[in-house]
């Protein structure tokens, strides 16, 4: 497990491109027939992937040395959206059928967790955010048309786009985690701009459904101090609750995101307005 230090917000007006990367960028996601994790301090949220090729793919047994706890889970809630082929979960017995662009929680408490594809010539790939939990909740399979959608923006401003909010409070309780995915029609390529902060929420960003030539210019930073990462197909930005999250593309991309903080109100946001930045 990789660890990521918290970063104030005036320490990042000092990074350099190399040094922005390696504090808020998360490669190399999807390895085959591993588990890849990154925690990071703020709001002690984790992010990984897993691809299930030749073998099923299982968290290691030791990997609650980590947390503090006995096992991985015992304080954790996950989340997980399948970008791949057609998976299979196992979780204490239990088995989920987990399509692409299907989402699956995991409550506190699971112990054993097994993840395989179903057809290994069109491996998984589940990408997932873990977070500090205090209740059990059920584990739920959470289908694209179970998702609530929101759709926003006009092709007059590059930014038209469906919010399909998966691990949401109006979908199923969860302790603290929200996740959804955001996908971009044909021809836009802005997300989330006119941007915003949440000072009670961190974010993830992972973006996908790119070409190997595509980019996303990643905008971060406070709404006065902006800097970006330049972003490539499957890889993630750490986002502190002082920055702002929004990104441009070469072309149209679909993004993830997760949110970990102090409430989960999708709709509470500090906006910034145009003017305000720099």
């Amino acid at each position: 497990m990789e660890i990521r230090q918290p970063i104030h917000s005036e320490h990042m007006r000092n990074l350099d491109t190399e040094g922005l990367r390696r504090h808020f960028l998360v490669q190399d996601l999807f390895q085959s027939d591993r588990v890849t994790l990154t925690y990071s301090q703020i709001d002690r949220i984790i992010v990984g992937g897993i691809m299930p090729v030749a073998a099923g793919v299982s968290f290691a047994a030791d990997l609650g040395r980590h947390t503090g706890t006995d096992f991985f889970l015992q304080r954790r809630e996950l989340g997980l959206i399948n970008i791949g082929g057609a998976a299979r979960v196992v979780v204490d017995g239990q088995t989920f059928e987990v399509a692409s662009r299907e989402a699956l929680y995991i409550g506190q408490g699971a112990r054993a967790l097994e993840f395989f594809s179903v057809n290994t010539d069109e491996p998984a790939k589940l990408y997932f955010n873990c977070a500090p939990a205090h209740t059990a909740y059920p584990h739920r399979k959470v289908t694209l048309a179970q998702a609530s959608p929101e759709t926003l923006g006009s092709p007059a401003t590059s930014n038209r786009r469906t919010i399909y909010k998966f691990l949401v409070p109006d979908v199923l309780p969860t302790c603290q985690l929200s996740m959804g995915m955001t996908q971009l029609e044909p021809g836009n390529v802005w997300n989330t701009m006119p941007c915003h902060t949440h000072d009670r929420r961190m974010e993830v960003y992972f973006y996908f459904d790119m070409s190997l030539d595509a980019t996303v210019f990643h905008m971060m930073g406070e709404p006065t101090q902006t800097r970006h990462i330049v972003v490539h197909n499957e890889q993630a930005v750490i986002n502190p609750s002082w920055s702002i999250h929004s990104g441009v593309g070469t072309q149209a991309y679909t993004f993830i995101w997760g949110m970990v903080g102090e409430n989960q109100v999708f709709k509470d946001m500090d906006h910034v307005p145009m003017t305000t930045l720099r």
